[in-house]
């Protein structure tokens, strides 16, 4: 865990170039009336179980609750922490990976919130500002809940995933948890064209590298992961 002096200079560092390229005035805001949102693209998740699911639930519910009050304007920017904030005590300790190992923190379980936003991102088109993947792949194919590549990893002050509105009109994330399962709608007032997302995979003894494109084979993005036989 970052400590919290760390943390303060890592947010002064990040407000004065937000400050400077005045990305600091397109941040999302807060939804004040509801709009009229007519159409939908959804995408869904198991959320698996484990030792620490009912606190990894508790976490992922209320990162869902903030974030569902929220709207993008036209070139505003979603940016996960400012939305949902520091993991403090509002937050019970599950499960994270933290320098390639896994250990209990505060807000634990977050990365799939972000990592599904990020996915559905993806597929509508929305253009992406930062994103960082997680350095170690811990599932399996029993328990991986998203394709390898379309993770989101998120380290308050640090790490962030913000994401850019480059439609000419609103749209808004809202999350459902029914069950076991993760629902993220991307609602907005016109319809998005949804994209094919194709993935290609290197491995070697150590790493495995992921290429996401889209249907024209553009390249979306590289993510790089040290192999790890660890399940979460």
């Amino acid at each position: 865990m970052l400590k919290p002096l760390k943390i303060n200079i890592k947010l002064l560092i990040r407000f004065k170039k937000d400050l400077f390229s005045k990305d600091l005035f397109r941040f999302s805001k807060k939804c004040q009336n509801d709009l009229a949102f007519n159409h939908t693209i959804t995408l869904s998740q198991e959320i698996k179980p484990g030792q620490t699911f009912e606190n990894k639930l508790h976490n992922i519910l209320l990162a869902s609750k903030r974030i569902n009050s929220y709207i993008l304007e036209p070139n505003q920017i979603f940016s996960f922490f400012k939305v949902v904030g520091n993991p403090n005590q509002d937050f019970k300790k599950s499960r994270t990976l933290v320098n390639g190992q896994l250990v209990e923190e505060n807000g634990g379980g977050m990365c799939q919130v972000s990592g599904i936003i990020y996915q559905i991102s993806l597929i509508a088109g929305l253009e992406i500002l930062e994103r960082h993947n997680h350095s170690v792949d811990i599932y399996t194919n029993e328990t991986r809940f998203a394709p390898l590549g379309c993770d989101a990893t998120i380290v308050y002050g640090y790490k962030d995933l913000r994401i850019k509105n480059n439609f000419p009109f609103p749209v808004r994330f809202k999350i459902e948890i029914k069950e076991n399962f993760i629902h993220v709608n991307l609602l907005s007032e016109s319809a998005i064209e949804e994209k094919e997302l194709l993935f290609e995979s290197k491995l070697d003894k150590e790493f495995i590298t992921v290429n996401v494109l889209n249907n024209n084979r553009k390249l979306l993005n590289q993510s790089k992961y040290k192999r790890m036989k660890t399940e979460l």
